[in-house]
């Protein structure tokens, strides 16, 4: 495996226009001539279908779910990040691009991030030429607000609803399409293999979901924006069909994956209330903004927060972190979060909870001006928890949120698969080990409206294709693998079911993979891991067949993908020796609890490669080298 980044050299801020230039062009004519097949309708997927298609190739795009508009993306609440600088605050591009690399622990492509922070203001520009309705100042102003991991106001939003709005409006652009016959949908299909002829990826192979067809699909190039693996960890913020399948069988074809043990840990969601609970809520970090995080200063205060005065209340994050307070990064807010409650001082049934207090603001600014800012997240609260945020702290805790890791890919956005293409939260290239908020929606949209439609011409002009259609035999041979794992997992007639392996599995990832690791803890979860995957499949049940709607069986078949996968961000985990951004190894820390990064030999993107059923997979390395920034110890003190 070949890790060539083909990043452009000179200067950092001409990279991106001089490479653009160089890419070959297709010639209005020739795009008539291209089929491109992309999977998955969320804010990536759903802005490249329709800027491929108004540049005139076909698209074909797949649906996992019913519509486009059901797409996990509409569930980001917060914002969008944008070098605008309309606050006047001191932002600029360089800030922007500066505050993503340090909020990444210093573990992401100079380049790329650059690029993402320069293409962030045209899709503010491109979103309001579309009508999304982001908030506004009293002048008229498009109004923007704070994030962690930043001193400037860059966050564009739409209340709580910021993704729902920005995620209509690819759809709008991509229904268009679909009405003038360049896009041609297909709902409510989950991709089950990519097919690659002649080492090149010139299709897929698909499920029904409705009626259980295996469907073979073929194309010049797949583009692959089917975002994050974070239900491996069973409870998470993310939507119950959110999974690592597309992904990891791109993998065992030969997509290198990267970073896989760099999962983020939201420090802003509705803690867990029981054994039985399926999902978990994300309040957004914005509320971070106008609420104040603290603790009781005894530990095991079971008083109710109002009883509290406020000289026995902690604030912690105000107190170790006085530079930025309550909008400390994600990581590091969530590991003081857990450090709080393993002193003892958590609130709540469980003990593992903080308090998020609206009480200064509310009484700063009044009730009516918080409720403009979050109402629906405060009835969101009200709804699950039965408590009146207006009047009764917030409970919070960190909970499994989003994936940095995910398939390797250089400057074009293409895998180690000539041909597939990789957007969004399903590749690894923007965020280092920690994500700051508000930059999801800014890559996927960067990727989908900006990045791709430049990139892909490039391949397609200097690529030379053959003949290909869906009646090859690599079709055949993908179709016949897809169908005999289909049979596999019915005839086994176990008599657990896929939920109960599932939320097993979870137990031990976010035990021994989430906010604390260690060496043995890993190493024992490798072996609890192997333990549950050699039971899945002597004693799972999928009742059923495979001829209908069969939820059970799509369910087996993506915890059986997340069994084999769990172990690779194991394996990923132990071989960073270091503590960075989300990635916390206990053994690598400060004596005031920080992360200890190692750049002599750990500045680097881990990549790897599988090797075979059965063995473990072939580790490479992409050296990170920052000439623009310097190499610092990560503080918000």
């Amino acid at each position: 495996m070949e890790l060539d980044s083909k990043i452009p050299g000179g200067p950092l801020e001409t990279k991106w226009e001089r490479h653009h230039f160089d890419l070959k062009l297709v010639n209005p004519a020739n795009k008539r001539k291209y089929e491109i097949i992309v999977v998955g309708t969320g804010l990536a997927g759903g802005s490249a279908s329709a800027s491929l298609a108004e540049l005139g190739y076909r698209v074909k795009t797949f649906c996992i779910q019913d519509s486009p508009r059901r797409a996990h993306s509409i569930a980001a609440q917060g914002g969008i990040n944008a070098a605008k600088n309309y606050p006047n605050d001191g932002d600029s591009i360089w800030r922007l691009f500066y505050d993503t690399i340090k909020g990444g622990d210093f573990r992401a492509r100079e380049a790329n991030v650059y690029r993402l922070a320069q293409v962030s203001n045209l899709i503010i520009d491109h979103c309001v030429a579309q009508g999304i309705p982001f908030a506004r100042e009293y002048g008229g102003l498009l109004a923007n607000r704070s994030f962690g991991g930043a001193q400037v106001s860059r966050t564009f939003y739409a209340r709580g609803q910021t993704g729902q709005q920005l995620l209509l409006g690819a759809y709008s652009s991509l229904v268009r399409q679909v009405a003038r016959g360049q896009v041609t949908m297909f709902p409510r299909r989950e991709m089950l293999d990519v097919v690659l002829v002649n080492g090149q990826a010139r299709g897929i192979v698909v499920r029904n979901l409705v009626t259980g067809e295996i469907e073979r699909h073929a194309a010049h190039a797949v583009v692959l924006a089917t975002g994050g693996y974070g239900n491996v960890f069973f409870l998470s913020t993310n939507g119950m069909g959110c999974n690592v399948t597309a992904a990891f069988r791109a993998y065992k074809k030969g997509a290198g994956f990267a970073n896989p043990c760099f999962t983020q840990i939201h420090p802003t969601c509705i803690p867990v209330h029981g054994d039985y609970q399926s999902k978990l809520t994300l309040m957004s970090e914005s509320l971070r903004n106008d609420g104040r995080v603290w603790v009781p200063k005894k530990a095991r205060d079971t008083r109710r927060p109002h009883d509290i005065p406020e000289d026995e209340r902690d604030y912690y994050l105000e107190r170790i972190y006085p530079s930025f307070g309550n909008l400390a990064p994600r990581d590091i807010s969530s590991r003081a979060a857990k450090r709080m409650c393993d002193e003892g001082k958590g609130v709540g049934p469980t003990g593992r909870a903080v308090y998020l207090d609206f009480a200064d603001a509310i009484q700063r600014l009044g009730k009516a001006e918080i409720e403009a800012r979050y109402g629906n997240l405060f009835q969101m609260y009200e709804k699950i928890v039965a408590e009146d945020p207006y009047t009764t702290p917030m409970m919070i805790y960190p909970a499994s949120h989003y994936t940095m890791g995910g398939l390797w890919v250089d400057y074009n956005l293409m895998s180690t698969i000539p041909g597939l293409f990789v957007l969004g939260e399903a590749n690894f290239s923007d965020h280092g080990a920690n994500r700051l908020g508000a930059s999801a929606l800014m890559q996927g949209l960067a990727d989908g409206y900006f990045v791709i439609p430049n990139t892909i011409n490039g391949y397609l002009a200097g690529t030379k294709f053959g003949e290909v259609t869906d009646s090859h035999e690599a079709f055949k041979e993908s179709e016949a693998e897809v169908e005999a794992r289909v049979q596999k997992l019915l005839s086994i007639k176990g008599k657990r079911t896929v939920q109960d392996f599932h939320r097993e599995l979870g137990s031990i990832m976010w035990e021994y993979c989430g906010m604390g690791r260690t060496d043995e803890g890993m190493t024992k979860a490798r072996k609890l891991v192997a333990d549950v995957k050699a039971e899945f499949w002597e004693n799972v049940t999928v009742p059923g067949s495979h001829a209908d709607l069969n939820q059970s069986l799509e369910n087996a078949g993506r915890v059986a993908d997340f069994l084999e996968f769990a172990d690779v961000m194991l394996l990923d985990g132990l071989a960073r020796r270091e503590s960075c951004g989300c990635h916390f190894n206990e053994a690598f820390q400060t004596e005031e609890n920080e992360a200890l990064r190692d750049d002599v030999n750990m500045a680097h993107v881990a990549v790897w490669e599988y090797a075979g059923e059965g063995k473990e997979p072939i580790f490479h390395k992409e050296p990170l080298k920052f000439e623009f920034v310097k190499l610092a110890t990560r503080s918000y003190k």
